[in-house]
């Protein structure tokens, strides 16, 4: 791929996940070089360059395709842009990066980062989230979170506690089932009758819930799905009523453990599921806010 033909003020800019080398003309995601063709890179060069701008289609005319090139302008403009769409994960219908402007042009709406700094977002964006944040515009300063307003940690790590807490409910799913008979005269002891029944069938009903539910979250966060926080944030309310269905777990082993340490653990689990919903929005900030530079949030 050829170099994009411009006077580029910084060689590197960042958006979300992405890296491009505006004098090499390459892409990366994650550090790993993406295939894009010149045109769509080229698309992709003039966007950033002014983030939160229109670029009119005129504007992209002129530069890609001069006066002496004879080609289908509507046609080759579409294509390219739905090949930068393709490489960057985007739609048009909900766009996390390249915007549509009917007839006028296209938008880039996500925040760009040369190598020092933010250089703009879509005013759109910001306006409608309430964002006022700066972000990190040199090493030495920390990168705050455009909701929760904490330090943004590494990606991999907040994944990764997020995976191990679907593991730690796949283990009690899995345990409870295959104590079924423990279970029952536990819950016998406390409540005879209908009352230890209704605790084994509540235990079997959440347990082959949450077990597809678990293996969803635990492959959707390993494959990193950008979606994810989105998906989470509309599922969040049936994922609390399951945690807090088995956060008084603890108690059904009482007798063992005691009431202060069943007590304990119970308060812990109250939690998790709120430490959940926080370490998903940490590693996937919502399409439109302002993110931390891709050195800080990228895993």
């Amino acid at each position: 791929m050829s170099a994009p033909q411009a006077n580029h003020a910084g060689r590197i800019v960042r958006f979300g996940l992405f890296e491009a080398d505006l004098a090499s003309g390459e892409l990366r995601k994650s550090g790993v070089k993406l295939r894009l063709q010149e045109q769509p890179f080229q698309l992709l060069a003039m966007l950033v360059e002014r983030p939160g701008d229109v670029v009119t289609r005129e504007e992209l005319r002129q530069k890609l395709w001069p006066a002496d090139t004879f080609v289908d302008f509507d046609h080759s403009l579409n294509t390219a842009v739905n090949k930068l769409r393709e490489v960057l994960g985007d739609s048009a219908s909900s766009p996390r990066y390249v915007e549509t402007l009917a007839r006028r042009g296209y938008r880039f709406i996500a925040p760009v980062q040369r190598e020092k700094g933010i250089v703009g977002t879509a005013p759109t964006n910001v306006a409608q989230n309430g964002l006022n944040q700066p972000a990190a515009s040199s090493p030495d300063e920390v990168a705050l979170h455009p909701e929760l307003e904490v330090p943004i940690p590494h990606r991999g790590v907040t994944r990764g506690l997020f995976a191990l807490i679907q593991v730690m409910y796949l283990i009690f799913y899995v345990v409870a089932l295959s104590r079924l008979h423990a279970i029952d005269g536990i819950a016998d002891s406390f409540l005879p009758g209908w009352g230890g029944l209704a605790i084994v069938a509540a235990a079997m009903v959440t347990a082959g819930v949450g077990i597809p539910l678990r293996c969803y979250l635990i492959s959707a966060v390993g494959f990193d799905y950008q979606r994810l926080g989105e998906k989470f944030r509309q599922m969040f309310p049936f994922v609390m009523a399951l945690d807090q269905l088995w956060a008084v777990a603890p108690f059904l082993l009482m007798q063992q453990i005691g009431l202060g340490a069943a007590f304990a653990a119970t308060a812990g689990l109250l939690y998790l599921p709120f430490s959940e919903r926080t370490l998903i929005r940490m590693a996937y900030v919502r399409p439109g806010s302002s993110q931390a530079p891709s050195g800080v949030a990228s895993g």
